[in-house]
């Protein structure tokens, strides 16, 4: 009796533990792709003129671990930190050097350091990047 007791315990626990980590699996799956920058919080300048040619934004490829995108003149590109729900962009990334009017690249690449968790919407659409508990960065999907 006991060892049945403990056969079905075992079970259980192992249906328990592939579930959650289908669940997280699932949940950094949802990065993948290219996403576009529609509002950053701070700057007292309008997002249109911010990036009045071309928006910034971010691609996941979770299959290299790895993070790209342009911050609307330069291009960027690093390693993928990212643990369930946290994420983080602190370790340098290799950024082309163009010369590039106005401050919209600093902002991004200045806001996108301050990140550490995002949380995508249950349409899949959009991308926050939060620093807190604020929502700093919106993004939606390509």
């Amino acid at each position: 009796m006991k060892k049945i007791i403990l056969v079905l315990t075992m079970v259980c626990l192992a249906f328990i533990s592939c579930n959650s980590l289908k669940t997280a699996t699932s949940k950094t799956a949802s990065l993948e792709g290219t996403w576009e920058l529609n509002y950053v919080t701070g700057p007292r300048i309008a997002f249109e003129g911010l990036y009045p040619n071309k928006k910034p934004t971010i691609t996941f490829d979770l299959k290299g671990n790895s993070v790209s995108g342009s911050n609307s003149c330069n291009r960027y590109s690093g390693k993928l930190n990212v643990d369930g729900n946290a994420i983080s962009f602190k370790d340098p990334m290799a950024v082309t050097k163009m010369f590039c009017p106005g401050e919209g690249e600093n902002i991004y690449m200045a806001t996108l350091q301050k990140i550490d968790a995002y949380s995508v919407s249950e349409d899949g659409k959009t991308l926050n990047f939060i620093m807190g508990d604020i929502a700093m960065m919106r993004f939606e999907k390509k």
